[in-house]
């Protein structure tokens, strides 16, 4: 076969794939000024998934894609020195961390840590494109004062896109440095340099080891960052945020290592139509994960909102059928929030199920407990479903609610105003009970609302000035607000 034709083959059809640049491969002997210099031996690696091999490949075996393995950097030299004997000592004479907690200047963000930053902590900040992490940080790296200049690495902005957006926010301030660098060793000097009390690196995508020839992003050049940041963060007691995307499966991008390394994972969520955010704790060596942080995005930044029920409360309309009240949890906070209901004849032939803030699957089982359980006949309308404000409601306890609602605007019949309903909704139509009802119940008393429906039990629990009805059942429960028994409706 003549050479073009074998070219033009395997390049117009991909059939082979391409070799690697001609020079000398690992384990071989290259060619020095002096004359022959020994070369250690050196393994594959693939840039998408880090998977090694003793020799190149055209296609990983482990992901399967093509054209990307690349020569692992050469381990140090002296590797074989002894290294020191490891000494245990007894956990009682350790002595505890110095230094108190460093506060952000800004409350819900020192809530959702504990109480402040740890000085040497490593903290990852993900969340989808969008949703405020570099607002966020910008504001924390404006507010934070304690005598110390605060580091701000960007490696995906300009320095004069830092100050435009720093003069949006109101976060020129005299102590925060900024910087547009990539690479972890001219982060290093430049803690060296400044010693800031606080270093932000945006983002830990863009972010690259000098020893490792991968691109940014790829799992093991996030692998080796991570570790750079890691021994930084120790060794010299700087606490340092790293700001991390999210995939489309609503996960941190990256490989798990990246999570197991640092000390506290931090996710900043909220609807793309929505006003509000949620920072909120996956993992905290240092604090409980069980409390949140509630922002609101405005023109000038994050405002933090300190009773975030009211808010969501504010334009609620009373005496409309389908709209109930309920008492959520978000972490440890009490959260009240409108759940509306629709139901109309359908358009077409099926009937449609449709939900926001809640999954459809939850709604469509709710509309059989109703149809089966209580007598409800609602199987062939158009069900629509809505939690106010762009609050997800994901916790049981919501469902008595969203029942209620969905029986109110099929009978359009409302449900009183001033009345909370809380309560987790079981297949055979039981009302099951839910957890920390007392704190729920007081959350509901503060904004003034004077009835709740909530499942047996509560009355112990149950604070003064708060008119308590206990229900067994979804047809209890219709009886006690709308007033009327299963087989009236």
């Amino acid at each position: 076969m003549e050479e073009g034709a074998g070219a033009g083959r395997h390049g117009t059809l991909g059939l082979a794939p391409l070799m690697p640049p001609r020079g000398p491969g690992p384990g071989t002997e290259a060619w020095g000024g002096g004359g022959r210099v020994a070369r250690p031996r050196s393994a594959f690696v693939c840039a998408g998934c880090g998977h090694e091999s003793a020799r190149w490949m055209g296609r990983c075996p482990g992901c399967g894609e093509w054209n990307t393995m690349a020569v692992a950097p050469d381990p140090p030299a002296g590797g074989g020195a002894a290294a020191e004997p490891a000494v245990a000592r007894l956990l009682r004479d350790v002595a505890p961390l110095e230094g108190e907690r460093l506060a952000s200047g800004v409350g819900e963000f020192d809530r959702v840590l504990g109480g402040g930053i740890v000085p040497g902590s490593l903290i990852l900040l993900g969340g989808d494109p969008g949703v405020g992490k570099s607002t966020l940080l910008l504001q924390v790296a404006g507010r934070m004062g304690c005598g110390r200049p605060i580091l701000y690495v960007s490696g995906e902005e300009s320095v004069a896109q830092m100050r435009t957006r720093a003069e949006r926010l109101g976060a020129l301030a005299p102590h925060l440095l900024v910087a547009a660098e990539s690479g972890t060793d001219r982060v290093e000097a430049l803690c060296e340099r400044h010693r800031p009390a606080l270093a932000i690196l945006d983002s830990v995508q863009t972010m690259r080891h000098p020893d490792c020839p991968l691109p940014p992003g790829s799992p093991v050049q996030i692998r080796e960052v991570a570790a750079a940041l890691l021994q930084l963060a120790k060794e010299r007691g700087v606490p340092v945020v790293l700001v991390g995307h999210v995939t489309k499966a609503g996960l941190l991008a990256g490989p798990r290592l990246l999570e197991h390394a640092v000390d506290v994972v931090l996710l900043f969520e909220g609807e793309r139509f929505s006003p509000f955010r949620i920072l909120r704790a996956l993992k905290n060596r240092f604090g409980s994960t069980q409390e949140i942080g509630v922002f609101a995005m405005e023109g000038a930044g994050l405002r933090e909102v300190a009773d975030p029920s009211q808010i969501l409360l504010a334009e609620r309309a009373t005496g409309v059928p389908g709209s109930v009240v309920t008492v959520t949890l978000e972490g440890r906070r009490p959260l009240l929030c409108e759940v509306q209901a629709l139901l109309a004849p359908p358009s077409f032939g099926t009937a449609r199920r449709t939900a926001a803030g809640i999954e459809t699957a939850r709604l469509a089982l709710l509309l059989a407990v109703l149809e089966r359980r209580a007598r409800l006949r609602c199987s062939h309308l158009d069900a629509y479903l809505k939690v106010a404000g762009g609050v997800r409601l994901e916790e049981p306890a919501a469902d008595l609610a969203c029942a209620l609602a969905l029986a109110s605007a099929l009978t359009d019949r409302p449900v009183p105003g001033d009345t909370a309903v809380c309560g987790e909704l079981g297949l055979g139509g039981e009302v099951r009970g839910v957890p920390r009802l007392g704190e729920r119940l007081a959350e509901a008393r503060r904004l003034g609302f004077r009835r709740a429906v909530v499942p047996p039990g509560a009355l112990a629990e149950a604070p003064s000035g708060l008119e308590i009805r206990a229900v067994r059942s979804v047809a209890e429960a219709l009886s006690a607000v709308l007033g009327a028994g299963a087989a009236e409706l």
